[in-house]
């Protein structure tokens, strides 16, 4: 029997001839054949059902259900739609309080068409903690690819026959907020929305003189509020505590005119005190839902939304326990899947000083736009934080009856009353740089304090270019031949911006790198507000931001605060504080301590040091010297303005140009009494467009002063009628007026 013509010997033979061949043309020595390429043999793998349900499992934990959905077989997407399919995994991860998930895989049962893949689930809950699972993912195989088979016990196998999940929560109260002596700023109690109809009044002085005791407001203040407003109209005044309404309700009640209307809400002591660092707390924003129900809450509850209640949220919130339910179509509960208690809330101490801060802001700035920034000198502790205008935090629930008329002026205020103007305000600076000036020029070593200039009033040392002191402005004589430390005493322009062109000539970088060893062009660390950073130009940022050179007028404009310098009113408290106190700059805290119900405290303030001012001992001594004299020589552009203060003051004020208005009127210095009972402090003020900081930023520093000294204002503004009854001020920064007793 032959073989037949598919047998290898045959095919070996029919290929005989061709070797033969190859062999023949291959060249005789015994050179070797060119070798015949292998043949590709192209292979399709089969698919693996464990890789498609990772790649499932995968866009699950990451919450891309649009991937998730086109993993389905297409009976599991007949039978749902993607929309549908979405929204049960977020009622899930809702309804759990779903925070993440992690899964494991097990390997796979395979056969022609079908395949279970076997894994491990764990979801991550907010509220009861993690839910383990062991889980069987069926798959159909179509079009040569692994589908998933999907029905609802791929998320919990309790969820079987449409089950869904309930949580039943239990909410701690919120935790309060109080000042460093424990006072409360921000606590849960009744409070009461307090207004008038002005047509209804019968006893006007009674009226005046109880809500005057109630929101700490003059009773001229109360009454222009209404005045002009139609007799039948409702006035909205402000809100007080019910305990605080309680000590004279039988008194009110029987004051015509008088409507106040009661709601348990969240309080703010004082209309607000502190309002831009205690913040409010308000309904969870819409776009923020999920990410708060993530961390285990409901999504009807109100949240921090600014200051210490938005950054102290997890704490003054507390954790909300609960039990995860299953409860089947017809409503009834059929198992606990997983139960936790709650836990309490701490209350947050902030360093704030409550009397402080509520005086200064009753009769510190008062009308003007501005900011008084008030720091414990050697620690960095924040005593009191004054942004103005302010905002009376009380507004933000809903369930106030005077929210409805008083919030929407908030926002719709031009002056921008939201705005933190002490942490995010930024501003020139004005003659207050000079302090970094002087550092710089004594620094470099081309300067002493007995270094001489000789003004005249005028500046003419670029070319084309004359600028005038203030002196000038203001019909005084020039300072004359006077050092360096009374350049600053008695802040002469033309001195400081002779150095400023100097040192330009020497060493463009020797004050743009003394500015930043003060701290400035860069936040201060404050974590628990929003911070801006403020602006230092140097020449490097010119000539990347600008294609140009650092000038000369660049150099002259910085060394007086000027050109394109911008501050928040904390840095110049910051720095200042680390002149008095031997040159260290703390970092600003304004968390004292934050106090569960029970234990230890989980976090207690310390002092941090952020950095050392770049300046030998001796040169620091002058620095301090000359602010000194700005306060007590008889020469310094702010001695009649604390004569009679029984403190030991150290300041320099400022005068910086606005571009949009009348110019920023600054003050700010520290004091170095050691007084056993009241810490030494340093201290910023400016006020907004309103001139001369001699003029009217060293009067407020001085009534600041006396209320942390002495507990009240003792001297009145040349400004005011009586203590917290102002008029817009005049005058000139020369003015040698004497505060009135």
């Amino acid at each position: 029997m032959f073989p037949s013509r598919s047998h290898p010997y045959c095919r070996l033979a029919a290929a005989m001839p061709y070797l033969v061949l190859l062999v023949a043309c291959s060249g005789a020595g015994g050179a070797t054949a060119t070798p015949l390429p292998s043949p590709q043999v192209l292979v399709t793998p089969a698919p693996d059902p464990e890789l498609a349900a990772g790649t499932f499992l995968a866009a699950w934990q990451r919450g891309d259900y649009d991937v998730m959905y086109a993993g389905l077989s297409t009976l599991s997407r007949d039978a749902m739609t993607v929309d549908a399919f979405r929204e049960r995994y977020q009622e899930v991860a809702a309804a759990a309080t779903l925070s993440g998930l992690d899964y494991q895989t097990h390997g796979a049962r395979v056969s022609t068409q079908t395949a279970e893949v076997s894994f491990s689930l764990t979801l991550h809950t907010a509220v009861v903690g993690d839910l383990v699972r062991q889980i069987s993912m069926p798959l159909r195989l179509e079009h040569g690819q692994w589908k998933v088979a999907w029905d609802e016990t791929l998320i919990l196998p309790e969820l079987k026959g449409g089950n869904t999940l309930m949580m039943e929560q239990t909410i701690p109260a919120r935790g309060n907020i109080y000042d460093r002596n424990g006072k409360a700023l921000a606590y849960e109690t009744d409070s009461t929305a307090l207004g008038v109809v002005p047509g209804q009044i019968t006893d006007e002085a009674r009226l005046l003189e109880e809500l005057s005791s109630l929101l700490n407001l003059r009773p001229e203040i109360i009454r222009s509020l209404y005045a002009d407003a139609p007799p039948d109209w409702y006035v909205p005044l402000g809100n007080a505590s019910l305990d605080e309404v309680k000590n004279r309700y039988e008194a009110l009640t029987t004051l015509g005119g008088l409507q106040m209307r009661t709601s348990h809400s969240r309080y703010y002591y004082g209309g607000g005190s502190a309002s831009h660092v205690v913040g409010f707390i308000s309904q969870v924003p819409e776009e923020q839902l999920q990410a708060y129900q993530a961390r285990g809450y409901r999504g009807d509850e109100k949240v921090g939304v600014m200051g210490v209640e938005a950054w102290g949220e997890p704490f003054l919130a507390g954790k909300h326990g609960g039990r995860l339910l299953v409860v089947a179509p017809t409503g009834r509960v059929v198992a606990t899947l997983a139960e936790s208690p709650l836990q309490p809330a701490a209350a947050i101490h902030t360093t704030l000083d409550r009397d402080v801060q509520a005086k200064v802001e009753r009769f510190g700035l008062g009308a003007f736009s501005g900011a008084v920034v008030l720091l414990q000198r050697d620690t960095g502790e924040v005593l009191a934080m004054v942004s103005s205008p302010g905002f009376d935090s009380n507004l933000f629930d809903p369930t106030n009856y005077n929210s409805q008329y008083q919030l929407p002026k908030i926002f719709s205020d031009p002056r921008i009353p939201l705005l933190n103007r002490a942490t995010q305000g930024q501003y020139p600076l004005g003659s207050v740089f000079k302090i970094v000036t002087l550092s710089a020029a004594l620094e470099s070593g081309y300067y002493t304090p007995d270094t001489i200039y000789r003004c005249t009033g005028y500046f003419r040392e670029i070319p084309g270019l004359v600028l005038t002191d203030w002196t000038v402005s203001w019909g005084r004589p020039p300072h004359g031949v006077i050092d360096l430390t009374n350049g600053l005493i008695q802040s002469c322009d033309p001195f400081f911006w002779h150095i400023g062109l100097d040192l330009y000539t020497k060493d463009q970088w020797l004050v743009p790198n003394m500015a930043r060893g003060f701290g400035l062009g860069k936040a201060t660390g404050l974590d628990v507000l929003p911070e801006e950073a403020g602006f230092l130009p140097d020449p490097a940022w010119k000539k990347e931001a600008l294609g140009e050179d650092w000038l000369a007028g660049d150099a002259v404009n910085m060394a007086i605060g000027q050109g394109r310098v911008l501050v928040t009113p904390l840095q110049v408290a910051d720095f200042v504080a680390a002149v008095g106190n031997g040159g260290t700059l703390y970092r600003p805290q304004v968390i004292h301590h934050i106090q569960p119900p029970i234990g230890d405290p989980l976090y207690t303030f310390t002092p941090e040091t952020r950095g050392q001012l770049p300046l030998s001992a001796e040169n620091l001594a002058t620095v301090q010297q000359a602010m000194q004299g700005v306060v007590s020589d008889e020469k310094g552009t702010a001695r009649f303005r604390f004569i009679g203060l029984d403190v030991k003051v150290a300041g320099k004020t400022g005068t910086a140009e606005d571009p949009h208005g009348a110019p920023h009127a600054w003050f700010a210095g520290y004091t170095y009494d050691n007084r056993p009972d009241k810490p030494d402090i340093a201290m910023v003020v400016i006020a907004e467009n309103q001139g001369e900081g001699s003029q009217i930023a060293a009067p407020i520093f001085r009534r600041v002063l006396e209320i942390y000294f002495f507990g009240k204002p003792l001297t009145k503004y040349p400004w005011e009628a009586e203590i917290g009854l102002t008029a817009m001020p005049t005058g000139g920064p020369g003015d040698t007026v004497t505060p009135a007793p």
